[in-house]
């Protein structure tokens, strides 16, 4: 038996099995960078490119102005331009402002969208129950390495 886990952890290994996921409570943060990739895998600018400018998911255009985004109206004036944001910004910190710009900018009024403690929650819909344990974070692990990748492609 012990030699089957150790033959599977090698194969995992020589062939870049993708690492777990991290949890949202268990994000490393350093100096609000986040340097290690929250799923193993690559992200998609496409896909980030969809999250940043979709209402439903991340709807980053509602804070931040974004040349690139010129065919979604009504971008916000409210957070940084984020035209050179994979300038201005390495992939690890920028890994961290999504996640949790808070980590960061103490004071920033961005949503954390890799959290799911330290909020005081509304109730369970319109049930008039106290909320549970059930919410999630804002954005997948996927989805903010996806974001990585789009805003990274964001050059002067």
């Amino acid at each position: 038996m012990k030699r089957t886990l150790m033959t599977i952890a090698l194969i995992g290994a020589a062939t870049g099995a993708a690492a777990a996921e991290i949890a949202p409570g268990e994000v490393p943060f350093e100096d609000g960078a986040v340097t290690v990739s929250l799923t193993g895998a690559p992200g998609d600018p496409a896909r980030g490119r969809e999250v940043v400018g979709n209402k439903s998911l991340g709807n980053c255009v509602a804070c931040h102005a974004n040349s690139d985004m010129s065919d979604i109206p009504f971008h916000g004036e409210i957070g940084p331009m984020l035209d050179g944001a994979g300038e201005r910004w390495s992939e690890a910190e920028l890994r961290g402002i999504v996640a949790n710009a808070k980590m960061m900018f103490p004071d920033s009024m961005m949503p954390s969208f890799y959290r799911v403690d330290g909020f005081t929650r509304p109730g369970n819909a319109y049930t008039g129950e106290a909320a549970d344990d059930s919410f999630g974070p804002l954005l997948t692990a996927q989805q903010i390495e996806d974001v990585v990748a789009y805003l990274a492609t964001l050059k002067y």
